[in-house]
């Protein structure tokens, strides 16, 4: 079961608004309704909608017609979810999945990690990286596993 939203925790909905904001905003320089709406394929009223709560919470500043800007807080919690993808992408990297699977794998499950198990998923990225002979060993092995 995920991590209930709380005033200091936006929902799993508004983790990938915010996410996609911060990844437009990094790509264009701008997000508006439109492509926010483009990009998650939602409709151009749920996305004012979400926006609106979301300027309520205070995770960006939103006018109509005018664009969005994400405030301190906004960046801060899209940054962790980048961040949080970027970790499970590395992670799942490392066993040859390809990019399609991955991408299903970590929307299905990003929302539902604690900050410690992404911590322990990150370092165990990091021991194989460093350790490739180990990586090698289980990789075999799986193949082993599967067959018999």
């Amino acid at each position: 079961m995920p991590p209930a939203a709380s005033p200091s925790r936006p929902s799993q909905s508004a983790e990938d608004y915010l996410e996609r904001i911060q990844e437009l905003m990094e790509g264009k320089g701008y997000a508006r309704v439109v492509d926010i709406a483009s990009s998650l394929k939602v409709k151009q009223a749920s996305v004012t909608s979400m926006v609106q709560k979301l300027a309520e919470q205070g995770y960006l500043h939103y006018e109509k017609y005018r664009g969005l800007i994400l405030t301190d807080k906004g960046r801060a919690v899209a940054q962790r979810i980048q961040q949080r993808h970027a970790t499970l992408s590395r992670f799942f990297s490392l066993f040859g999945l390809d990019a399609a699977t991955q991408q299903a794998d970590i929307e299905g499950i990003e929302h539902h990690l604690s900050p410690a198990t992404v911590t322990c998923l990150a370092d165990l990225a990091e021991f194989f990286e460093r350790n490739p002979a180990v990586l090698e060993k289980f990789s075999k092995s799986r193949g082993k596993s599967r067959r018999g």
